[in-house]
């Protein structure tokens, strides 16, 4: 703001402010054709002078730049700060240009536009995945539509099928073409590339039972078919085994404890899965080392007799002990018939 000396006619200079004329050889502010007492050329807000002379008018009226972003300027939505320079509008809020973003990808919206979709704002791309997803469909990598039929899986995105021909015999690829990452022989850089189903089985490549990928690694051979390692799980618990032991039924793998659990027994005493010889008795199963006179603890084998009382085994010389007509009652409700542990 230029300071101007009052050289000129003070009998027709007035403060724009106070009205009040001005003092020979005082120092007068000149803005935009209007004079000023420089006590008087003050925020219309706060009425301290301008800092660095910097000043924001405002229908007539003139603001320190603090007291005008209070007053007049827009704060930013997400990061509440002051929007000076160029304002988006959007959303039912304001906006720096650089804190608009897409609520999925982060891209600045600003130059791109922008779909409201429940609420959030979406570039084009981001929102055609999220319709895409809400209709259970894929979208394409490379040209961003929604694949309406099964996708073609590749380097770990989808795709349409037909953006991509077979590596051997050059035809257009369906949702059956196969990656191939490694083989004997080969980098995994050189390959990586897609075959369609028919060029790929003469390579003699194994594909696995569960994600009926190609196995490039360790296989595992097993129920008659190849899996990955990390693919052939326990069909109850979904563990995979990793090298260990496994039992199989009716065309399914089980580890040992759920295999025991839903086919096998388990010991009366300890409850624990049987996983050694079997001692069945009284409809009952026990461990080898669990199977015991319930009165006095002897530890019974497949050639001990035993009795049954209150349904569970008593020992010959135990049962001897019992009073005559106790005895006489158990024979007559079992029939008096010594019966043998089974294994």
């Amino acid at each position: 703001m230029p300071g101007v000396t009052g050289n000129m006619s003070l009998g027709n200079m007035f403060c724009s402010r106070c009205g009040d004329g001005f003092e020979p050889h005082e120092k007068i502010v000149n803005s935009n054709g209007e004079l000023w007492h420089t006590q008087c050329f003050v925020c219309a807000q706060c009425f301290r002078p301008f800092p660095d002379g910097t000043f924001y008018e405002f229908e007539g009226r003139k603001y320190c730049e603090h007291d005008f972003h209070v007053l007049f300027a827009p704060c930013c939505g997400k990061c509440g700060e002051f929007v000076i320079g160029r304002v988006i509008k959007a959303m039912n809020a304001n906006w720096h240009p650089r804190c608009f973003r897409c609520e999925d990808c982060s891209k600045e919206l600003a130059d791109l536009g922008f779909i409201r979709n429940q609420g959030r704002a979406l570039c084009h791309e981001c929102n055609a995945q999220a319709k895409a997803v809400g209709l259970g469909k894929y979208i394409c990598h490379k040209c961003h539509g929604v694949i309406d039929d099964k996708p073609l899986r590749f380097r770990g995105e989808v795709y349409h099928p037909y953006h991509f021909n077979c590596a051997s015999c050059k035809v257009e690829l369906n949702s059956d073409a196969r990656e191939v990452k490694s083989r004997p022989g080969f980098t995994s850089n050189e390959m990586n590339e897609l075959y369609c189903l028919r060029c790929h089985d003469k390579m003699g490549i194994p594909i696995c039972g569960a994600c009926r990928r190609p196995i490039e690694e360790r296989v595992v051979t097993a129920l008659g078919k190849h899996w990955h390692v990390e693919h052939f799980v326990c069909a109850k618990c979904e563990k995979p085994f990793l090298g260990h032991r496994h039992y199989e039924k009716k065309g399914l793998a089980y580890c040992e404890t759920h295999y025991h659990q839903l086919f096998g027994n388990l010991c009366f005493v300890c409850n624990q899965v049987i996983a050694g010889d079997v001692f069945t008795a009284l409809n009952k199963a026990w461990c080898v080392h669990h199977f015991a006179c319930s009165v006095c603890d002897q530890k019974m084998n497949q050639k001990t007799k035993f009795y049954e009382c209150d349904l569970k085994p008593v020992c010959k010389k135990c049962y001897e002990k019992y009073p005559a007509e106790l005895r006489r009652r158990l024979r007559k409700t079992h029939e008096a018939t010594p019966k043998k542990a089974a294994v």
